[in-house]
């Protein structure tokens, strides 16, 4: 049986992260068990790995402090299935700059800024609700079964800029581009909520739990 590790890193919507991952294993009836964990060794034990977050950068990052950090960079070096969602795609990044500068996990290029170009466009933050998603069909496994024009819940007023358009899979346009959706080797992420956003956010919970990269 295959496990299905949500990391709880005080980070926020662990809940509701394993909730949905517990839906999709029923519905394609998988043989695969969720656990929600913050124990360094279950990290390393997991088949697939599952990082939710919200709230700020910095309180976020130092909740993988006392051996999760070690524990997700070990087990994705070793190949890992890994999905971030929301604060937990944005610690995939170099650094954040919310509240200080705050180390990310450095997998993939650039940092997590505040929207600013969002506000010059007179837009409100945070970028909250129902956001068209962009991505040419058959970009990622991820967006298997979804088409551009579909739908992602969002809430934040950090993205991440100064990245490589090589781990862009999917973006969001909110006064500018905002990256949705990144990849790099087994590692990805969502800057929407995937356990917010319904049809979108099963099929893509599927992808990634059928995901052997």
């Amino acid at each position: 049986m295959r496990k299905i590790v949500v990391v709880d890193y005080d980070g926020g919507n662990l809940a509701s992260a394993a909730q949905t991952a517990r839906h999709v294993v029923s519905q394609r009836q998988l043989d695969a068990e969720v656990t929600i964990s913050g124990d360094p060794e279950t990290v390393l034990a997991a088949d697939h790995l599952i990082l939710p977050g919200q709230g700020a950068f910095a309180h976020c990052a130092s909740g993988l402090n006392g051996g999760l950090r070690e524990a997700l960079i070990e087990a994705t070096e070793r190949g890992t299935p890994f999905l971030g969602i929301c604060v937990g795609m944005q610690l995939m990044a170099e650094w954040g700059l919310e509240h200080g500068r705050t180390a990310g996990l450095g997998w993939i290029k650039g940092q997590i800024g505040k929207m600013d170009f969002a506000l010059e466009a007179g837009l409100r933050l945070p970028h909250m609700g129902w956001n068209v998603l962009d991505f040419e069909p058959g970009a990622h496994q991820l967006t298997n079964g979804l088409t551009p024009g579909d739908h992602g819940y969002f809430v934040h007023s950090y993205a991440l800029t100064g990245w490589d358009p090589a781990d862009i899979v999917a973006t969001a346009a909110y006064g500018g581009p905002v990256p949705a959706i990144v990849a790099r080797d087994n590692r990805c992420g969502t800057q929407f909520h995937v356990e917010k956003s319904q049809k979108t956010g099963l099929i893509i919970m599927a992808n990634f739990l059928s995901w052997t990269p």
